[in-house]
């Protein structure tokens, strides 16, 4: 009878057969693999415990509450945190100095996250923007209206066919274009002192402007004490909680911290508006036409690429509605 071979038998030379090997290698496959799904496993322990320790507590500017701030991801050196009560998104950023920030070059492409040329662009804004008075007609026909953040006035000069409208903008060189103009429009902020010399109002807008003041909630306080009752307060700004914003997390277009300081959803929208005692009258994702040169700026940056200037593209504007960008009616209630 031949003898039998197993896993540890010799052939005639004393060499080790494949079967031979193929339990110790199998064997050795799976501790290797076992170490790969612990270190995977640490791996992502670490990551989430990471991302708690970086989580913090701050009473929310949206809906006054004291809550836990989760943190999303870094973006820009900025870490970027959501409101767990409302979904506020907040950039948290030191040494950002505004005055600094937006000037003309914010206007002109010197900026990757500002406009590509602003002034040449102006007869495609001025025909969005008439849309915008219409839109704003609908709520307050006639009366007094205030711009904060007015730019170079291009929506000033749409809206003065049917309001007395002054303007504030912090880019002294966008404001002195503004009065050479014939605009009334003061360089700062929108604080006491400014808002007190132009009185009350019965409109104020801030179109894409919410998102890059130090603190929303303190301006629009005190914009409200300066809005005649039964006034409207019109803001357009990016919706944080919109399917877009989701799915790119950290590659959403407005994410450009920190440029853009704040996030609102819906949610926390409602939430500030509320608790300043104002009446969420409309909501919506609007169309916009969007300068053709606006669109190819912002899609270089996206990509990390140095834009080019095309001419034509100024005089070109795009139908656009990616329905991550809200216009918010806030009504305050009459005496």
């Amino acid at each position: 009878m031949p003898e039998e071979r197993t896993q540890h038998s010799e052939d005639s030379k004393g060499r080790t057969g494949p079967e031979d090997l193929r339990g110790p290698a199998a064997t050795f496959d799976r501790v290797e693999e076992g170490a790969t799904a612990i270190v995977t496993l640490s791996t992502k322990n670490h990551e989430v415990f990471e991302s708690r320790v970086r989580d913090r507590s701050h009473v929310c500017l949206a809906c006054g509450q004291a809550s836990v701030h989760r943190f999303l991801y870094r973006k820009n050196g900025c870490d970027i945190l959501r409101c767990e009560q409302c979904g506020l998104g907040r950039a948290e950023t030191m040494g950002f100095d505004p005055d600094r920030y937006y000037t003309s070059g914010y206007f002109s492409g010197e900026r990757p996250d500002g406009y590509a040329d602003y002034i040449g662009t102006e007869n495609i804004l001025r025909r969005e923007f008439a849309g915008t008075v219409g839109f704003i007609r609908k709520f307050r026909a006639s009366g007094r209206l205030l711009d904060v953040g007015c730019a170079y006035g291009f929506f000033l000069h749409e809206a003065k066919r049917f309001f007395d409208v002054s303007g504030i903008e912090l880019a002294e060189d966008a404001a002195e274009h503004c009065r050479r103009s014939g605009l009334n429009v003061f360089t700062g902020q929108a604080d006491e002192t400014l808002l007190g010399r132009l009185g009350t109002t019965d409109v104020i807008v801030l179109l894409d402007v919410i998102e890059h003041l130090p603190s929303p909630r303190d301006t629009i306080a005190l914009l409200v004490n300066h809005l005649d009752p039964g006034g409207i307060i019109v803001i357009t700004t990016g919706d944080f909680g919109s399917l877009y914003s989701r799915v790119a997390g950290a590659h959403w277009r407005l994410m450009t911290p920190p440029q853009h300081l704040w996030f609102f959803s819906q949610a926390s929208m409602q939430a500030m508006a509320t608790s300043l005692g104002l009446e969420v009258e409309h909501l919506d994702h609007p169309w916009k036409v969007v300068p053709l040169s606006l669109i190819s700026f912002q899609l270089a940056r996206m990509a990390g690429l140095r834009p080019k200037r095309i001419a034509i593209s100024n005089r070109l504007g795009l139908p656009v509605n990616l329905f991550d960008a809200m216009r918010v009616v806030l009504r305050k209630p009459s005496r």
